[in-house]
């Protein structure tokens, strides 16, 4: 344990604090590239973190050994804190960590997406090498994905991008470009990432104003949820409503539904700018809506009191186009 931590209480968080000699060089390099593969994040120099666990106790202590063999020293550490960052700072870490993952795979997914879109003539073993960089590119995300300990936000955007990728490369049919059918909605329980921020309450605003007005919602955590019966999912891992191509959750939901709306089509470009980073729509309102919704975050923890804020700040730009247009 750490000077000042209560020696009761079940730990938070793994430290791994550790002192490489100069020689030789290429160490320091090796234990580098091994705490990044294990997702671990640096607080301090020297410092590294993950969260509490027997998975990682054991990444750990492997890196350890590693440093001990070449004449260094090391200690692994249980703690229920991280002297001068809170918990949510921590695991801001991490996600800004795998946001930039994801971030890169998602550049490396665009770019093969508008290489199959592009109007050429299809030489022998195109699809063939793009399947072979789509294989490479699910490969990655399956790494990035079992270190993304807190569920960041890229990951959807990553899997919306390859899954347009993968329906390229499939012989076209209607039903593919029509989507899934959509399931009957009413007064059912929507399941989300905890934690939400602007899609899923945009998403969670457009299904109780236009598409069931007696949904429930349920926060979850992002990793290797199992729905129960009756079950919704949105903005998450293999869910029924989440990102497809370069749609957020939000334009995914307002093409599915089939809603013809003026003011709601102005709504999901300002969402997609937000959400998605890639100024497709340029929209001036985008910045101040994202600030909107980063107070909200800050100013609520519960899931629930930041869908009913935003709803308020939603319905009230809703308001303002449809008197607009």
């Amino acid at each position: 344990m750490l000077a000042g931590v209560p020696e009761t209480g079940p730990s938070r968080w793994l430290l791994l604090i550790h002192s490489i000699p100069p020689k030789p060089a290429y160490l320091r390099v090796k234990i580098g590239r091994r705490l990044q593969a294990l997702g671990a994040v640096p607080v301090k120099n020297s410092v590294y973190v993950l969260p509490s666990g027997e998975e990682t106790l054991e990444d750990f202590q492997w890196v350890r050994r590693e440093i001990l063999a070449g004449r260094g020293e090391a200690w692994v550490c249980q703690v229920l804190f991280v002297e001068g960052l809170t918990d949510a700072a921590v695991q801001a870490l991490f996600n800004g960590a795998r946001d930039a993952d994801y971030a890169l795979l998602a550049r490396e997914a665009r770019q093969l997406q508008e290489t199959l879109a592009r109007p050429r003539k299809r030489g022998a073993g195109v699809p063939e090498r793009a399947a072979a960089v789509l294989l490479r590119l699910r490969k990655r995300l399956e790494e990035v994905r079992g270190i993304d300990f807190f569920g960041a936000e890229g990951r959807e955007t990553v899997e919306g991008i390859l899954s347009a990728v993968e329906a390229a490369l499939r012989p076209s049919s209607a039903a593919a470009a029509n989507g899934p059918p959509v399931p009957a909605v009413r007064g059912r329980t929507w399941v989300t990432r905890q934690d939400v921020h602007v899609d899923r309450i945009a998403s969670a605003w457009l299904v109780r104003r236009f598409v069931d007005p007696e949904a429930r919602f349920k926060f979850v955590a992002a990793r290797d949820y199992v729905p129960e019966a009756g079950e919704l999912r949105y903005d998450m891992f293999e869910a029924e409503f989440t990102h497809e191509g370069d749609l957020c959750t939000f334009e995914v939901l307002v093409r599915r539904f089939a809603i013809e709306d003026a003011a709601l089509r102005e709504i999901a470009e300002i969402v997609h700018d937000v959400d998605l980073k890639d100024a497709k729509f340029s929209r001036p309102e985008a910045p101040g809506l994202e600030r909107l919704v980063a107070g909200i975050a800050m100013r609520h923890e519960d899931d629930e009191a930041r869908l009913r804020d935003g709803a308020a700040v939603l319905e009230a730009l809703y308001e303002y186009f449809k008197r607009k247009g």
